[in-house]
């Protein structure tokens, strides 16, 4: 699921981390995110990035296990990443 969000500062610089391999986040229905092994000072965005589709765990966990976070298709083509097709 997506849905339009405000791409501000703060929500580029967290879909930047992630895109960077700095960030895990929790195996939850409302995971929160860590950076640099830290808990992400803003979880209501990070909240929000993980509801709309844009960051996912890299792999399955148990619920509340931390694993690498990594940027969904959704979350590329926000940060401009998205290769064209050839």
């Amino acid at each position: 699921m997506t849905t339009a969000l405000p791409f501000n500062h703060r929500t580029l610089a967290l879909l930047r981390a992630v895109s960077a391999g700095r960030a895990e986040i929790t195996a939850s229905r409302v995971p929160d995110l860590f950076i640099d092994g830290l808990a992400c000072g803003d979880q209501y965005t990070a909240h929000v990035l993980a509801q709309a589709g844009l960051i996912r765990p890299a792999r399955p966990a148990a619920v509340g296990q931390r694993v690498p976070a990594v940027l969904t298709e959704a979350g590329r083509t926000a940060l401009g990443t998205v290769q064209p097709a050839a």
